[in-house]
């Protein structure tokens, strides 16, 4: 049977077999931090890493190409929804072995957790994503990194769901770059990630990791929903200073506005639409090009339709 032959009860019917959480007409606010979203037409949540195998499997075999979400941090979801499948990687793919100072993390685990984790094993290199509220799929896939660190430094081996089955890249294979990597275009799923950290006593480890926390809740806001830099650093300077610069720490539109802690983060400060913040996000932009003559471009990822 063909994509276009398969009728919607019938994907239902088969993704319901592949895994057990099918949910249709799912608010997406549900599941990304900005707390912003319309539904997606269906939501599946795989639970286990052969779940996950079994609905990528059915979905490559039609043709369907999903969203794949992790803990929904540095995306903003249409207020319109998804149409479409999104497939969510969380709970259940988030097992995590250490082996020396080697660690498999499936694609799920947090990457607070993890470097809270691997501290306390003595293992070092994860410390800077203790403060990133992303999952290490979406880590890696962006490349996520804080405090001059980023994921590229410690990942040794990426396992993916392709159309052809599994497959390993190497770091070199990856293609990382300033938030990025060769999976943001090829769009295969990641199921789990080998690290290579570093051996050294718990206790500078874990210094080092709560002065860098300290930092963060002191520059950077914590609380209100966000989904943290929505622009990415251009050369050489800050979005954040420029957008400082520029007038635009407190602006806002609906219910979203820009942090007066860090200019770089908007906020939902309550009942904040995602053509609130898209709608904040030119303004800002238009300020920072008028101040400074730069061109800010967005890190956040727009999905779906707005």
């Amino acid at each position: 049977m063909t994509t276009a032959q398969l009728s919607a009860a019938e994907l239902q019917r088969r993704l319901r077999a592949a895994a057990r959480d099918v949910r249709r007409d799912e608010s997406m606010a549900r599941h990304v931090q900005f707390r912003v979203g319309g539904p997606a037409d269906l939501l599946v949540i795989p639970r286990s890493a052969a779940e996950l195998q079994a609905v990528m499997t059915l979905l490559f075999a039609e043709g369907i190409q999903p969203i794949v979400l992790g803990l929904g941090s540095n995306v903003l979801i249409g207020d319109r929804g998804i149409r479409g499948i999104v497939v969510k990687v969380g709970k259940g793919l988030d097992h995590v072995q250490i082996d020396g100072a080697t660690v498999v993390a499936e694609a799920g685990a947090a990457l607070p957790a993890l470097a809270m984790r691997t501290a306390q094993h003595g293992l070092a290199g994860l410390e800077f994503a203790a403060g990133i509220p992303g999952s290490v799929g979406g880590g890696v896939i962006m490349n996520a990194g804080a405090h001059g660190h980023a994921m590229d430094e410690i990942v040794d081996a990426v396992d993916v769901l392709t159309p052809e089955g599994f497959r390993r890249l190497t770091r070199d294979e990856m293609g990382f770059g300033y938030r990025t990597c060769v999976l943001q275009q090829l769009h295969w799923v990641v199921a789990s990630v080998t690290l290579v950290l570093r051996t050294e006593d718990p206790a500078t480890i874990r210094a080092r990791l709560d002065t860098w926390l300290t930092h963060r809740g002191a520059t950077q806001p914590i609380g209100p929903p966000s989904s943290g830099c929505v622009f990415r650093n251009p050369p050489g300077d800050h979005a954040g200073r420029l957008i400082d610069l520029a007038g635009g720490k407190g602006a806002a539109t609906g219910g979203a506005r820009v942090s007066t802690l860090h200019a770089n983060y908007i906020i939902n400060e309550g009942g904040a639409t995602a053509a609130d913040v898209l709608t904040l996000a030119e303004q800002i932009r238009q300020r920072v090009r008028e101040h400074s003559g730069v061109t800010l471009d967005l890190e956040v990822k727009l999905l779906g339709e707005f």
